[in-house]
C-alpha cells in the first residue's frame, strides 16, 4: 500500500489538526459490494421523486450548515472563509438546480418513426455503481457536480477524496444519508491510490469520474479503459485571457487580476495567460501588476482576507520553483516577491516568456500570471491555442463581432467574453486536449452516466 495518509492539515500554519483511517482492504470490499447492492433499490425501485427530495434536502442542509462547512475547507485547504462560504452556496445550488429540474432532465425522448406502427421512446436509466476521484481545490463544489446529478438520475456512489480533505467528505457523507440517501448509496472511503486501481478494475463499478492531474487523468483512463469503463476527466487548464479591442483598460485589468486571484490561483481554469494586444501592453501590465500587488495573502478564517495560503507549503515550494526555472530561462519577474512563509505566496507577474521556457506550456497553480504580448488578433489567437490545454478562456473586447470570431478560433472547452466568475449551475463545464473530456453541470453533466434505453413498441 502506499504512503498515502488523510489528514487535516492547515496550511496557514502548518498544525496536523486531524488524521483518518486509511479503509482496510476488506472494508473496501464490503463497502464496494455494498454500494453496488443498493442500486437495485436506490435506482430501480425508488421513484424519481423520492431521488430528488433527497437532492433537494441536501441542498437545504448545505444551505443550514454554510457557516460550520465553509470552516471545515478553511482549516483543510486554506480558502478564505467569505468563498468558502461561497463555495457552500454554489454547491447548494447545485443539488437545487437538478432537484427542481428532475422531470425534466430525464423525460423520456420520444422519436418519431419513419415506417411502421407504434412508438419508440429513449428512457434515460441509471448505470449503476460509480467511482467519484476529487480534488482538494474545491471539496464541495467538485462533489456537487458529479454527486447531484449521479444520485439523482439513480446511480450509486463510492466517492474517494483528496487525501488533505478527510473532515469535509465525512460531513459531506453525514448530509447524503441525512438527506435520504440510503447509506450504502453513497459511500465515503479513504482509499490508497493501490485500492482505488482495483476498484476501477471491479467489474460491479461501471464508470468513473476524476478531477485532477493530468497524470493521474491518464492513470486512470487507460485503467479504466482497459475494463471498458466510461470516464469523465476534468483535469488541468492554462486558460487564456485575451485583451484586445478594449477601452476601459483598468476595468479589465481590475476583471484579470479577479480572474487570477480567486482560490489563491488554484482553478483549473482561472485565468493564467494574459494575451495583450501590443497596443495595450505596457499599461495592462503596469495596472494588473498594481492590481495583484495590492492583494495581501492573510488569514483565511478573517472575513476580511482576500487571499488565503497555498493548500500546502509543498504546493508554495513548487510553485516558487516554476517561477524560479522561468526566470532562469529567460522571462522577467515583473511584479511580486513571491513566497513568504510556509505556504504564504504574493501575486506575481511573469514576462518575455518564449516557447522554450519550460513555464510556456506549463500550468502555474497559484497566484503568478503569465503575460504576453500579441502584434494583432491573429496573433493573439494562435498564442492561446499554443498549449497542450484546452479548458476555459476568456475575451475581452469591445467589439462584437471580433468576439465571436476569435470565440470560434479558440481551441477549448468554454469561452466567456468580457466577463469572469460566470460559471453557473445550468452551464456545462469541461475542456478539450489535455485538460479531458467529458461535461459537468447543466443539462450536459447528467448525460455522461445513463443508460439511454431505446423503448420502441409496435403498432
Amino acid at each position: 500500500m502506499s504512503d498515502i495518509r488523510y489528514a487535516v492539515v492547515d496550511p496557514a500554519t502548518g498544525e496536523t489538526v486531524s488524521t483518518y483511517p486509511t479503509i482496510d482492504d476488506e472494508a473496501l470490499r464490503d463497502a464496494i459490494a455494498r454500494a453496488h447492492a443498493a442500486h437495485d433499490a436506490w435506482g430501480r425501485r425508488t421513484s424519481l421523486e423520492a431521488r430528488a427530495a433527497a437532492i433537494g434536502r441536501v441542498a437545504d442542509l448545505h444551505e443550514e450548515r454554510r457557516g460550520e462547512l465553509a470552516r471545515i475547507i478553511v482549516r483543510e485547504m486554506g480558502k478564505p472563509v467569505r468563498q468558502a462560504e461561497g463555495e457552500v452556496a454554489f454547491s447548494a445550488a447545485i443539488y437545487r438546480f437538478y432537484a427542481d429540474r428532475a422531470a425534466e432532465l430525464l423525460a423520456d425522448e420520444p422519436i418519431e418513426l419513419l415506417e411502421g406502427e407504434g412508438s419508440a421512446v429513449i428512457r434515460r436509466c441509471s448505470l449503476g455503481l460509480l467511482l467519484g476521484i476529487m480534488p482538494w481545490n474545491y471539496p464541495y463544489y467538485q462533489v456537487a457536480r458529479f454527486a447531484g446529478p449521479n444520485l439523482l438520475v439513480g446511480n450509486t456512489i463510492l466517492l474517494k477524496h483528496a487525501p488533505q480533505c478527510p473532515e469535509s467528505s465525512a460531513a459531506m457523507e453525514a448530509i447524503f444519508h441525512e438527506a435520504g440517501v440510503p447509506r450504502d448509496a453513497y459511500v465515503n472511503v479513504y482509499a490508497t491510490n493501490e485500492q482505488v486501481a482495483r476498484v476501477i478494475a471491479d467489474p460491479r463499478v461501471r464508470g468513473v469520474s476524476l478531477t485532477g492531474s493530468g497524470r493521474a487523468g491518464a492513470a486512470v483512463a487507460e485503467l479504466a479503459g482497459r475494463h471498458l469503463k466510461k470516464v469523465v476527466l476534468e483535469l488541468g487548464g492554462s486558460d487564456p485571457f485575451l485583451v484586445l479591442d478594449v477601452e476601459d483598460l483598468d476595468a479589465v485589468a481590475a476583471a484579470a487580476a479577479k480572474a487570477r486571484l480567486s482560490n489563491a490561483g488554484q482553478a483549473c481554469n482561472a485565468a493564467k495567460r494574459f494575451i495583450v494586444l501590443d497596443r495595450h501592453y505596457d499599461a495592462f501590465v503596469e495596472k494588473l501588476s498594481a492590481a495583484l500587488a495590492a492583494v495581501e495573502p492573510g488569514d483565511p478564517s478573517s472575513p476580511a482576507c482576500a487571499m488565503g495560503p497555498l493548500s500546502s507549503t509543498a504546493a508554495a515550494e513548487r510553485l516558487e520553483q516554476q517561477v524560479a526555472e522561468a526566470v532562469a530561462h529567460g522571462a522577467r519577474l515583473v511584479a511580486g516577491d513571491g513566497r513568504r512563509d510556509g505556504a504564504f505566496f504574493r501575486g506575481a507577474v511573469l514576462a518575455d516568456i518564449e516557447p522554450g521556457n519550460p513555464v510556456y506550456g506549463e500550468e502555474l497553480f497559484g497566484p503568478v500570471a503569465q503575460v504576453y504580448r500579441a502584434g494583432s488578433e491573429e496573433e493573439a489567437i494562435a498564442l492561446a491555442n499554443d498549449t497542450p490545454y484546452g479548458l476555459g478562456s476568456y475575451v475581452f473586447t469591445d467589439d462584437p463581432q471580433q468576439a465571436q470570431r476569435v470565440a470560434d478560433a479558440l481551441d477549448v472547452g468554454m469561452v466567456f467574453v468580457n466577463v469572469v466568475h460566470a460559471e453557473g449551475v445550468e452551464l456545462p463545464f469541461g475542456g478539450v486536449k489535455a485538460s479531458g473530456f467529458g461535461r459537468e453541470l447543466g443539462t450536459l453533466g447528467i448525460e455522461e452516466f445513463v443508460n439511454r434505453k431505446l423503448i420502441r413498441v409496435g403498432g
